[in-house]
């Protein structure tokens, strides 16, 4: 309903554990990784739509023969186009030589991106990019098989100036400064370190030159690798590599705030960013689907061996709360139980706000995404209307007529579809007065669905910036005539930025920051905005991991319903008949609601990481001083 939030990056891994013809004899095509990676990267569509890119390895090809492919898109359906590239190349390989069709041996040696080896991602850009350098996976490359490297991961490292830095004194000379490219350099630079000490050892146990391959592939420890080059990074990320001989690997952060999920039988190996998307396109059972450890690698062997490895020292579980309430795709079965239990645990406060009058109150919700979460409030609403009949029928008691038992027993909550989705149009002014009440039309409403007399009880994921809630959203409801509309949000106020992958950057951007900073003048507190400024200043540069968020100061003057009430006055236009009201979720039923995920740094200021505390008082020096730029 508000600004959409950019999604987080999705990734794929999939590793064959047996020779293609295997999969020829049984699934019928010895594409079929291919086809499977196509479904893991549809299924996690929701995560990326910038861009999307797929890469491939074959194992055990001859000197001169292809043995990696990459393809990457930023159409507007990317990975359609990824893989009608990949399907035309097929298409005219088989066309061209009707005998490869039964014959896999060719297929492997002649067609490009078949491979046991198979490595998808679909990208939002957190940095507002979209040119196809930007796209993953990103790939280094080297006539040393075993120093080619492919990467691609859903993160983002708040110490990129750092690490950066960090390569320069390694005497490296990167071609950006960007956190996907550095974190490449860094793992390429000691996968180069730890190949040419395999090989220094081997030369002296007397093996020659081309009887060294193999020996390096058996040989190399890559979570030795991960541990040297993820030693001082700091952030959120679900990482992933191949190297050019066969090796892969996962990597997941130590606070395990972005998710890894994977799932290992005799065929296969596959690493996803959703549990669902394993499920569906493997048809295999929840409890078959593992999630990674926090600081821990999986490591696939060349040979198909698997196994485990803490790189990094777990710390507190900081798992997103985001990827609950909004990131990943609701066909979870914890995550669409979690979605529920969020619409149930704020209707308290809904029915506070309707003054406990059900029967004049319609229920209903915008986007789609909402959909979960608006059961779960109106199969509350229902209890509580039972609960109110039961009180009713007994207060009457054994003298009940059937004409009043009826007549308790026949109210409901109302549920009404009140906005539709015009997918036919888009919202292609983007710059002149007329884009807001385009964006207005982008709805129909359900002209009749709500009286004059009723509450009108919409229910979104999250209200962010409220810029679209203001401007159109609201307006376009109002036009339905009900007397109070009570936007409610299933998340809490969002009053950070993030850093570790979502698109929130600015703190000025945020609604309940521009609601404590009204009030903040209000009450002639603004003494207190500089007195912050000076000590974020102060820290600003500090490499000290007990750097402290100041920023949490500025909202410590006032409750969340009296920053609530401030957003309501915000967002209501003078020129909306009905009142308005917002409703947040605590943070206290957030958590309840998502035991397995207490990351909420967006809502708490509390980051698992001393680089978070660092952003987060950049963006209020940024704020401060006027500068429109980002603070990571």
């Amino acid at each position: 309903m508000s600004d959409a939030i950019k999604h987080e990056c999705g990734i794929s891994l999939i590793r064959l554990l047996k020779p293609l013809e295997y999969y020829k004899e049984k699934y019928g095509t010895a594409f079929y990784g291919v086809n499977k990676m196509y479904l893991m990267m549809e299924k996690q569509h929701n995560r990326g739509q910038d861009g999307a890119g797929f890469a491939s390895i074959k194992l055990d090809m001859k000197p001169g023969e292809r043995y990696m492919s990459r393809v990457r898109s930023i159409e507007q359906q990317p990975i359609q186009d990824i893989f009608k590239q990949i399907n035309g190349r097929i298409n005219t390989a088989l066309t061209e030589n009707p005998d490869l069709k039964n014959d896999v041996a060719r297929q492997k040696k002649e067609i490009p991106y078949i491979g046991e080896l198979l490595l998808g991602h679909v990208r939002y850009g957190t940095f507002g990019k979209n040119s196809i350098e930007s796209v993953h996976p990103f790939l280094r490359q080297n006539n040393w098989m075993h120093r080619n490297l492919i990467v691609a991961g859903n993160f983002n490292m708040t110490n990129v100036d750092e690490l950066f830095g960090n390569l320069v004194e390694l005497g490296q000379h990167p071609k950006e400064m960007a956190d996907t490219v550095t974190v490449m350099e860094k793992i390429g630079h000691f996968l180069d370190d730890a190949v040419a000490k395999i090989y220094k050892q081997i030369k002296k146990e007397g093996y020659n030159k081309r009887e060294a391959s193999p020996q390096i592939a058996e040989r190399l420890n890559l979570a030795k690798v991960l541990r040297k080059a993820a030693k001082n990074w700091d952030g959120g990320y679900a990482m992933g590599g191949l190297v050019g001989h066969g090796d892969a690997f996962m990597l997941r952060d130590p606070a395990g705030i972005r998710p890894t999920y994977y799932y290992k039988d005799d065929e296969v190996v596959v690493v996803a960013s959703e549990r669902p998307a394993i499920q569906t396109v493997f048809n295999v059972k929840y409890e078959d689907v593992k999630e990674l450890d926090p600081g821990n690698a999986m490591i696939i062997k060349k040979s198909g061996e698997v196994y485990f490895e803490e790189i990094l020292t777990p710390t507190e579980r900081k798992a997103c709360s985001f990827e609950r309430i909004y990131f990943s795709r609701g066909s979870d079965k914890e995550i669409y139980q979690e979605r529920k239990e969020l619409g149930k645990l704020v209707f308290p406060q809904i029915l506070k706000a309707v003054n406990n009058d059900i029967t004049n109150t319609v229920f209903s919700y915008i986007p789609n995404t909402a959909e979960t979460s608006f059961f779960g409030m109106v199969k509350e609403a229902q209890n509580s209307l039972n609960r109110r009949k039961e009180e009713q029928i007994l207060n009457i008691g054994a003298s009940i007529t059937k004409e009043q038992l009826h007549k308790i027993l026949e109210v409901r909550p109302r549920i009404e579809k009140v906005a539709i989705k015009d997918a036919k149009l888009r919202t292609f002014i983007t710059q002149d007065s007329s884009r807001d009440d385009l964006v207005t039309h982008v709805y129909d409403i359900s002209y009749g669905s709500v009286g004059k007399d009723d509450n009108l009880v919409i229910i979104d994921d999250s209200i962010v910036r409220g810029t679209t809630l203001k401007k159109s959203i609201l307006r376009m409801l109002d036009r339905l005539s009900p007397k109070k509309i009570v936007v409610v949000s299933s998340a809490p106020q969002i009053r950070y930025p993030d850093c570790y992958g979502i698109d929130m950057a600015k703190l000025e951007d945020f609604i309940a920051f521009r609601a404590a900073l009204a009030m903040h003048e209000e009450r002639g507190t603004t003494s207190k905005i500089e007195e912050i400024y000076k000590k974020c200043l102060r820290q600003v540069n500090s490499k000290d991991k007990d750097v402290v968020n100041y920023v949490q100061e500025f909202y410590e003057p006032f409750s969340a319903e009296e920053i609530s009430k401030k957003i309501g006055e915000l967002l209501s236009d003078p020129a909306i008949n009905a009142e308005v009201e917002i409703i947040y979720q605590t943070i206290e039923n957030l958590h309840k609601a998502c035991p397995k995920n207490l990351g909420d740094w967006y809502f708490t200021g509390n980051y698992p990481t001393p680089g978070g505390n660092r952003v987060v008082n950049r963006a209020f020096i940024n704020f401060f001083e006027g500068k429109n730029e980002r603070a990571y």
